[in-house]
């Protein structure tokens, strides 16, 4: 529905998307993710039609609506967009906001669109309330109301949930992602918020310096990061040392030979680096090594622990809060590592330079 081929923008001299490609499906729900200034929000707007590119296509429904040299504007790509301030205007009532979008309609439609999408976003009531009698949570849904409203091909939302308490962000972009899916709506969000990105997406793509490390499903990010990149930014987790054994897929580390899922495309005896990730960390009654808590963050339901090594390694293990340790108790552990990803140490040296 959506391609995104080899996108490149730049303010003046300075790139700030590199060549980014991908595709959404019609009804995919995506999430780009990443840091501040990593070009997430200059994507959304290359594909809403507020930013040049320099190199690439952005191709809607086989329609070219971006590429050097030509730019539809747009108000005529039928792309819905959610503003980080909703961008609601205050003159106008919440009906007349979401009226905005259907001026081609006569006003019998536009009025049995306006009490559709009020049910649909459970706004049913407030239609002559103006956007300052009410709340964060109410100015996002009418917000979303009126994107909606003229039956976009797709909706982008540029971090739309960052203006609301905790609580409220969560319950809300579920609800926004039940009316996607029940619309079939494709959608790309763009947030820093890897959890909310997780909850919300069938895919996510990872950016960091204006480049796409790597696009997935949530699942595959966590447990099958494509590069040290990617494996440091989603989640929490710990690099161990260790070497390829004699086995193509079993790594040689502190806690004995560990076999992967895979096998390792290097020689027996290179040195890597094997991600585990705190869920992979498992109390041991017998056997396993002793590790020291040396930090613990306490979260409610668990505690993330740590754990120094007998060699100086740390480790994460995530565990149920009933159990407490103290700082500088010692506890037996093992590893339960099902995906066991591993980086040479030279591609991760040669990484950093």
């Amino acid at each position: 529905m959506l391609q995104v081929q080899e996108i490149q923008c730049q303010y003046q001299s300075d790139i700030v998307v590199d060549k980014v490609s991908f595709h959404v499906n019609d009804g995919d729900i995506c999430s780009l993710l990443g840091p501040s200034g990593c070009g997430k929000t200059t994507i959304l707007r290359a594909i809403a039609g507020f930013q040049p590119l320099t190199h690439g296509k952005v191709i809607l429904r086989d329609h070219c609506l971006s590429q050097p040299g030509k730019l539809v504007g747009p108000e005529q790509r039928n792309i819905g967009m959610v503003f980080q301030d909703y961008a609601l205007f205050p003159h106008l009532s919440v009906k007349d906001n979401i009226r905005f979008g259907l001026r081609k309609q006569n006003e019998r439609e536009q009025n049995s669109a306006v009490k559709r999408l009020l049910e649909l976003v459970r706004l049913e009531g407030i239609a002559h309330r103006y956007p300052h009698e009410l709340s964060g949570g109410q100015q996002q849904r009418v917000a979303l109301a009126r994107a909606l409203a003229p039956s976009p091909d797709l909706l982008l939302l540029d971090e739309p949930f960052s203006n609301l308490d905790t609580e409220l962000r969560k319950r809300l972009s579920l609800e926004v992602r039940d009316i996607l899916k029940e619309l079939r709506i494709s959608a790309i969000l763009v947030t820093h918020d890897q959890q909310e990105a997780f909850a919300f997406s069938d895919q996510i793509g990872l950016l960091h310096g204006g480049k796409l490390q790597q696009w997935d499903i949530p699942f595959n990010l966590y447990h099958e990061p494509s590069n040290r990149t990617v494996a440091d930014f989603i989640g929490e987790g710990c690099f161990l040392p260790g070497v390829i054994g004699s086995e193509a897929n079993t790594v040689t580390t502190e806690f004995g030979t560990l076999m992967g899922n895979r096998a390792y495309h290097w020689p027996p005896g290179t040195p890597v680096e094997i991600l585990l990730r705190p869920d992979d960390i498992v109390l041991s009654d017998f056997g396993g090594i002793t590790a020291t808590v040396v930090e613990k963050v306490f979260s409610g339901s668990a505690t993330l622990y740590t754990l120094s090594l007998p060699t100086g390694s740390r480790v994460e293990a995530l565990l149920p809060s009933h159990r407490n340790y103290a700082i500088n108790e010692t506890v037996q552990i093992n590893t339960e590592a099902d995906h066991l990803i591993a980086f040479s140490r030279e591609e991760l040296l040669q990484g950093s330079a």
